[in-house]
């Protein structure tokens, strides 16, 4: 046998024995608690994961029109195309439904992480819990859920129900495999994908210019 055959041989024995011996490949570490206790924030319908805090309507209107009007507008409309986050009550079911917190969205939970997670824009986890705990409040209060001299804390937050929350539900339909668990398509394929739509043509993303943050 060559030397080339004999170099094919060795390296297909010590793949097989590669394969059946992988283990732990020796790079990097295990992450720390505290390291995962940092990116582990999620926060359910439950008040699981919430942390001890309060904050106001009143307090959480100056953190607003501070950090977040410059987007999202004085009064929730939304500036440009940035996300409208009051009214819509009754436009789902419209061919141009408003989605925001007080029409579409299904649990408070969803509202607090998100502020926390990811506002402002471009100063993402900056936010102190009591300031988002404020914010939170007054978007409920903009939304008309609750009144001016409201504190929302995480000893009441589970008391808080949205309007839109009895229209989610659990899919009762068997899930339906990804392409990469279905058999290929060997006859009868779909030979030719029809584009229905485009997101460009609604405008859902906002304009780059003239709405970032001063």
């Amino acid at each position: 046998m060559s030397k080339f055959l004999n170099a094919i041989a060795l390296a297909g024995v010590m793949g097989v024995v590669g394969v059946a011996d992988a283990g732990k490949l020796g790079l990097g570490r295990e992450a720390t608690t505290e390291e995962i206790a940092g990116w582990d924030i999620d926060i359910r319908p439950d008040g699981q994961g919430l942390p001890v805090g309060s904050g106001s309507v009143e307090d959480g209107e100056a953190i607003y029109a501070e950090q977040c009007a410059s987007c999202h507008g004085d009064f929730g409309e939304g500036v440009d195309n940035w996300p409208v986050l009051a009214g819509g009550l009754g436009t789902l079911k419209s061919e141009h439904p408003v989605k925001t917190i007080g029409s579409y969205w299904p649990y408070l939970s969803t509202v607090w992480d998100y502020i926390n997670r990811a506002m402002p824009f471009g100063y993402a986890q900056s936010l102190e819990p009591d300031e988002v705990y404020a914010i939170t409040a007054y978007l409920l209060n903009m939304n008309d859920l609750v009144d001016y001299d409201f504190v929302l804390s995480n000893e009441n937050f589970t008391e808080v129900r949205l309007p839109n929350e009895e229209n989610f539900f659990v899919d009762q339909h068997p899930d339906t495999p990804t392409l990469a668990q279905k058999d290929p398509c060997m006859r009868d394929c779909k030979q030719n994908v029809e584009i229905t739509g485009r997101a460009r043509i609604i405008d859902v993303t906002p304009d780059a210019e003239g709405s970032s943050m001063d």
